[in-house]
């Protein structure tokens, strides 16, 4: 069974999460009062929330994974986009909201962003190799894999978030030439550690290879390319129309057809959780 510390970790997780993405997707204009740091244009802080409350389903449905072997999929995808996300801020500590010429509201939410990438990667990477340490083996034999294409289709959206976002987070200068809209420094790394985190819940569900295990990978796939979608209706108009343009587009397009293939396989399949198959014999 998951551990109850792994469990409150990742509902905290997702309640933190929600509250980003809540300031970030609903009021985009008012980061300056509201956020950690100013973000601009408005496309930028949608696109961020969205990651923020697609994250939030992939934790929900890691805390209430019934072992170690569903749970990682949340728990490695939230260590990584929480370290490099500590990274990305002391390196643009100087961007943030701590001054006094910033609102009240400001500093405070500044303090807690601090406060929170600070402790909670640590205490994730205890807990979480603690839980793997005591998980019980689960006999292969038990897994029902996924379809070979669909397996393809996630390594290969593994690796190419990942180094989309490895790019930005080393140079993200580069991206006044081939990303849709314009990003500042910090908030290119910004979206490059989502990048990374998004990835990797991608690339881990392939290598997972199991049908029951990957179904919230599938469900975040679609809240975010949803809410993505919706973004682009609201602040489109940020976005320079292009060949970066179609590529984001077609990003989406694989992360959604992912993301409902995924899905479909878990409904077919029962939603089977993995606490339920047979432990490897000794």
């Amino acid at each position: 069974m998951t551990s109850p510390a792994l469990r409150r970790l990742l509902l905290i997780a997702a309640v933190l999460v929600f509250l980003a993405g809540l300031q970030l997707y609903v009021f985009p204009r008012r980061t300056e009062d509201w956020f950690a740091w100013t973000i601009e244009p408005p496309m930028t802080a949608v696109f961020l929330g969205a990651a923020y409350w697609s994250s939030a389903v992939l934790e929900i449905a890691g805390a209430r994974a019934g072992d170690w072997h569903r749970a990682r999929l949340a728990v490695g995808s939230v260590l990584v986009f929480t370290a490099l996300t500590l990274g990305v801020t002391l390196l643009h500590l100087d961007r943030f909201h701590l001054g006094a010429e910033h609102p009240a509201t400001a500093r405070a939410i500044t303090f807690g962003w601090l406060a929170i990438y600070t402790v909670v990667p640590v205490v994730l990477a205890l807990v979480g190799w603690r839980a793997m340490r005591r998980a019980e083996p689960i006999d292969r034999a038990w897994r029902t894999p996924l379809p070979s294409p669909l397996r393809v289709l996630l390594l290969a959206l593994g690796l190419v978030l990942v180094a989309t976002g490895v790019v930005l987070l080393v140079a993200p200068a580069t991206a006044d030439t081939w990303w849709s809209w314009p990003l500042t420094p910090l908030t290119a790394r910004a979206v490059g550690a989502w990048l990374v985190g998004l990835g990797w819940a991608a690339g881990h569900a392939g290598l997972v290879d199991d049908t029951a295990a990957v179904t919230p990978v599938g469900l975040t796939g679609v809240t975010f390319v949803v809410l993505q979608c919706v973004a682009l209706a609201r602040y489109g108009g940020d976005l320079e129309w292009g060949p970066a343009a179609a590529g984001y587009g077609l990003g989406l397009l694989a992360i959604g057809v992912a993301g409902v293939w995924m899905m479909a396989l878990g409904v077919t399949a029962g939603g089977t959780p993995a606490a339920s198959r047979r432990p490897r014999a000794a």
